[in-house]
């Protein structure tokens, strides 16, 4: 006999459930009103339907079963607006974007501005999102497409194109000579100014240091780049940073190639079928990353 088919109304509830992280939070995010008492029967109806755990409630987290049909379901269900959209026509105009603070800044306006001669009605909604955030925005479907560091292997269900592979760089302040040796001759000699030990740039750098038996604090931790650069051209120390095509350094201001370091990957990153906005983006970024690296 085979076996009944979930509640399409159940599985719905659990794709809003695990989306948001537990019943309560599901319930303020609902499309529509709907108790939480309500949730919690259809969701264990839903369970005892299937013979098994969804997920564990305090602290709330994904069974494996539950892990399964959250990947089955939240294509279907995290697409709906989407549909909707494409059959009233405003997906065809309206772009979810996410990407750090500077690449919203430097790189994307120029590409956007191309895009809206092509689509004069465009609509944006731009997230500031580092990227741990943007695989989250991901995963619940917020958002069409994410620029992002990407540090190995994005999760599954993601796709992913790296558009640019830069170096690191030790940024010694002015009237400091760079050594004819090793840029580990320099670690420790001066304060060190980086962004915060979450992002993959320190990742990438403290991880190189500790497989050379080396240690070096930040001294300084600074939010974005530039201020990296700001704080080692007034000499507070030297800096972590990273060669971005079109972006000079400071007067004064000497780098040193990070050799041995792995670089830093920026990638496209989406689910499913890119739409048509998110695909003219990623062109528009491959084609300012191939003009970048030429110049």
């Amino acid at each position: 006999m085979p076996q009944p088919l979930p509640n399409l109304h159940h599985l719905e509830l659990f794709y809003h459930v695990a989306r948001s992280g537990g019943i309560t939070a599901a319930v303020r995010g609902m499309p529509y009103g709907i108790q939480q008492p309500a949730v919690s029967g259809q969701i264990s109806q839903l369970e005892k339907e299937l013979g098994v755990r969804l997920f564990q409630r305090r602290p709330f987290q994904l069974t494996e079963a539950g892990r399964e049909l959250y990947d089955f379901a939240a294509p279907f269900f995290g697409g709906l607006a989407g549909v909707a959209g494409r059959v009233s026509g405003k997906a065809t105009r309206h772009l979810r974007l996410a990407a750090p603070a500077t690449v919203l800044r430097n790189h994307l306006p120029a590409v956007l501005a191309t895009l809206r001669k092509a689509c004069p009605e465009l609509e944006l909604t731009l997230h500031d999102a580092d990227q741990r955030t943007v695989f989250g925005l991901l995963e619940r479907e917020e958002v069409d497409l994410a620029i992002s560091e990407l540090e190995g292997k994005a999760p599954a269900g993601i796709r992913s194109e790296v558009l640019a592979s830069m170096p690191l760089l030790l940024l010694l302040p002015p009237g400091v000579k760079a050594p004819r040796s090793s840029w580990t001759s320099v670690v420790g000699t001066l304060p060190l100014i980086r962004t915060p030990e979450n992002t993959t740039m320190a990742r990438l750098f403290h991880a190189a240091l500790g497989r050379k038996s080396l240690f070096w604090p930040a001294r300084i931790e600074v939010g974005a780049l530039d201020l990296v650069h700001s704080y080692v051209e007034q000499g507070f120390g030297a800096g972590l940073g990273v060669r971005v095509p079109g972006m000079s350094l400071p007067k004064g201001v000497t780098a040193m190639e990070l050799k041995g370091v792995p670089e830093l990957k920026v990638a496209g990153l989406w689910r499913g079928k890119p739409t048509d906005l998110a695909a003219a983006v990623l062109t528009g970024l491959r084609r300012r990353a191939t003009a970048e690296i030429k110049s």
